[in-house]
């Protein structure tokens, strides 16, 4: 499976850019989400990658093949880049079986492909599943009712599933009776061997014209497998169908209509869909968001398995942070058709890149905290946090502030100067929706209007504290005193609003307890992944421990 290159994507309308100069490698058999919020621009990119969007400029590769390039005037049509598409809304045909919603797109294909001898394919596939007469006796057993009615279609399924063929082969095997027989094994030998002498006979007349048969039954003419262009025939379609009706495990519904499915059964047959053409990549665009939360859990399961099952990398949108890290091998978060961070999904809960990404990803929200103070000679820092309280924050790994600080000036005055600079060329176009520093949100017993008050002058020594709620530990010897303000337990843990003060921070407490609210309790700041952040930037700094004094 090929991967996937982005350079300098753009794409604007007007002087609204939806997505602002992405640089994206998807590396091969990866499965990746586009997580953000709404509007950030992570359909589009999807889009722009599959063909459905062009790009105002950059240059998108699949592979080793440029199938975009604004410079080079390149834009190969989405059906030639071999992508498969997967939408919210399963856009199947209502007045088409199961069966016939997957093969539709399969009898349109028309390309440069192998040329086979299918009757050599057919009967070598034939004397496959006549090496067991007994077996394929047991086969059409099975599929007997309690009355010993035989279900001829069920017999159809068990030989399609058995030994890998075309309904119209699994309809010949049948047809040979040799379930009906006295000595199944000696009847399926004897058919065999006339089967064998077939293919030898068909090997031969291939070998008088200097051709041969290769192990899938393509021609093979001086060394090479000959094509034609020519449309699937409908063996290679059933069998194309069959292949993905056994992978999301919808074998038993092909001639059902989309009416008497589920939702799940739906999606199913969406996904075989656009796996039947065996794509190089496959786009999804929350497919998920229509089902219902116990039915979302188990397709997040089927979603990973089909991954590796079928090889293709996956490129995943969504808005919902929980899919992103339980699905993806890498998160590509965006905001503002900015690219924040990418990285796998641990890296991004643990070290987030900015303020951003801290707040979108983890449920419960992280709390933010502000502290004022700076960095001491043994490395630490002393901070007034919560109004009153005095803390000590010890980085995992030592900082210099002074070289964290001058190259975050510089890093901005170089963006600055690229700006300037960009905005010489006549064609150039400013951004309208302008990137700002993310304005987080600081949980208060009464909240005030943050767009109504004065903003502050930042300083090198203003900073945010980003504690996750697994990191508040309860008890009654804990540093902080606190009140329990809220309380939701769930069975195996609680989420519990503290009031500090006039601050609130939410922490997470497993097992089965019981809070009673207006209950005081201490509480203490455990952990090495307490993360510190400049405020003037919202970048993150690094990660240590956190020691507060009541």
């Amino acid at each position: 499976m090929p991967e996937i290159t982005l350079r300098n994507i753009t794409k604007r309308w007007g002087k609204f850019f939806g997505v602002d100069h992405l640089d994206l490698d998807i590396a091969d058999n990866s499965f990746i989400t586009l997580l953000g919020p709404s509007g950030c621009g992570k359909t589009t990119i999807l889009r722009m990658i599959a063909g459905l969007e062009t790009p105002t400029t950059g240059q998108i590769k699949i592979g080793d093949k440029v199938v975009f390039d604004s410079e080079a005037g390149i834009n190969i049509p989405a059906n030639k880049r071999k992508v498969g598409f997967l939408f919210q809304n399963y856009a199947l045909w209502p007045n088409m079986t199961v069966y016939q919603n997957i093969s539709f797109g399969l009898s349109n294909i028309k390309e440069e492909l192998p040329k086979y001898d299918f009757d050599a394919m057919t009967t070598g596939e034939l004397i496959r599943a006549l090496k067991s007469g007994k077996k394929i006796k047991e086969l059409v057993e099975e599929c007997r009712d309690k009355r010993g009615k035989l279900d001829t279609d069920k017999v159809y399924l068990k030989f399609i599933d058995a030994f890998i063929l075309s309904i119209y082969t699994a309809k010949i095997l049948y047809g040979y009776g040799i379930q009906d027989a006295a000595d199944p094994d000696t009847a399926a030998k004897a058919k065999a061997e006339e089967l064998i002498k077939k293919l030898d006979g068909i090997k031969k007349s291939y070998e008088s014209k200097g051709q041969s048969l290769n192990e899938e039954c393509a021609i093979v003419s001086g060394g090479k497998v000959l094509t034609e262009d020519r449309k699937l025939t409908k063996e290679e379609i059933d069998k194309s169908v069959r292949r993905v009706s056994r992978i999301v495990k919808i074998g038993m519904f092909m001639n059902r209509y989309p009416a008497e499915l589920s939702g799940g059964q739906q999606q199913r047959v969406a996904i075989a869909r656009t796996l039947a053409p065996e794509p190089a990549v496959l786009f999804m665009d929350e497919p998920l968001s229509n089902l219902d939360a116990k039915l979302r859990l188990e397709m997040r399961y089927e979603l990973q398995r089909l991954h590796v099952e079928t090889g293709s990398t996956f490129v995943y949108v969504t808005h919902d942070q929980m899919e992103a890290m339980t699905l993806a091998t890498k998160i590509c978060l965006i905001n503002n058709g900015v690219l924040q961070q990418y990285d796998a999904p641990l890296d991004v809960y643990n070290r987030p890149a900015n303020l951003f990404v801290a707040d979108f990803v983890g449920n419960p929200s992280i709390n933010f905290v502000e502290a004022k103070g700076k960095e001491q000679a043994d490395g630490s820092f002393r901070f007034k946090i919560l109004d009153d309280l005095e803390a000590t924050f010890r980085p995992n790994e030592p900082i210099d502030m002074a070289a964290w600080f001058a190259k975050r000036d510089k890093d901005a005055a170089d963006l600055e100067a690229q700006r300037i600079e960009m905005l010489k060329d006549k064609k150039a176009v400013e951004k309208s929706n302008k990137d700002e520093v993310f304005k987080y949100h600081i949980a208060k017993v009464d909240e005030s209007d943050y767009a109504v008050e004065e903003e502050p002058e930042i300083t090198n020594e203003d900073f945010v504290l980003a504690i996750r709620p697994e990191a508040l530990k309860l008890s009654k010897d804990g540093s902080i005193a606190s009140t329990i303000y809220g309380a939701m337990p769930t069975g195996m843990e609680s989420t519990v609003k503290l009031r500090i003060g006039k601050y609130l921070l939410t922490g997470v407490i497993f097992g089965g307890v019981t809070f009673k609210l207006g209950e005081e309790t201490g509480v203490d700041i455990a952990g090495t992944d307490i993360l510190l952040f400049d405020r003037k930037s919202g970048k993150a700094i690094t990660a240590g421990s956190l020691a507060v004094k009541g």
